[in-house]
């Protein structure tokens, strides 16, 4: 995690949860995580229950695509390409009780671009953790025009799925992550590219639309 409110976040997350699969909603004291609440939100399934909506957001990551997120589809964020590696992602964190981190980079009408670090965690609500995800969204840089020009459009670099309980998850001591960059995954075509032995020399398997490569850091 490279941003302290990716940290601070699953830090409080994984407090929370104690020896369960992930906390209740009503657990989220918002003083507690008081420095990265700009950049939270919290995400609830849509009426078709095929997509997810934003039912909180802090005012860092509203004044990002300048306009209020509440409301508004986060599957509808991303590039047409990148909406399968999304959903598998949403389904590993709701299913799979994973967290997840996303690299991406924003871009404006006007084609300047920067990058984000996002990462979702599962949430139980009324007994089940398939309607809420909490999350955070930061800027890996802040570029001065960040907040005046909207993102308009992004594209994922990175995706790391970390199951915190899972000791056959663990390789000479750090999480086994789910990360390539998503160009060498998801070229301009309707399928996946074929998935290489190794990659970044560590091994790698098929998850869905991902690949899990042996080894990596949270």
């Amino acid at each position: 995690m490279q941003k302290a409110t990716s940290r601070a976040l699953y830090d409080y997350w994984n407090s929370l949860r104690g020896s369960r699969s992930a906390p209740d909603r009503r657990d989220i004291d918002p003083t507690r995580i008081r420095t990265a609440l700009a950049s939270t939100f919290i995400l609830e399934t849509a009426e078709n229950e095929e997509s997810f909506l934003f039912r909180l957001a802090g005012s860092h990551l509203c004044s990002s695509y300048c306009r209020e997120l509440k409301g508004r589809s986060f599957s509808g964020l991303w590039h047409d390409k990148d909406s399968d590696a999304i959903s598998t992602l949403i389904r590993a964190v709701t299913e799979d009780h994973a967290v997840a981190l996303v690299t991406f980079q924003g871009t404006t009408a006007v084609g300047t671009q920067t990058s984000f670090e996002t990462i979702l965690m599962p949430l139980r609500h009324n007994g089940s953790t398939s309607s809420r995800i909490l999350g955070g969204m930061t800027a890996l840089d802040e570029p001065y025009w960040l907040g005046v020009q909207p993102i308009l459009e992004q594209r994922i670099t990175g995706l790391r799925l970390i199951w915190p309980d899972d000791p056959s998850m663990r390789h000479e001591g750090q999480d086994i992550a789910m990360a390539v960059e998503a160009n060498a995954m998801w070229p301009d075509s309707d399928a996946p590219a074929p998935l290489p032995a190794r990659v970044h020399g560590n091994s790698a398997r098929r998850y869905a639309h991902l690949a899990v490569i042996d080894g990596g850091r949270a």
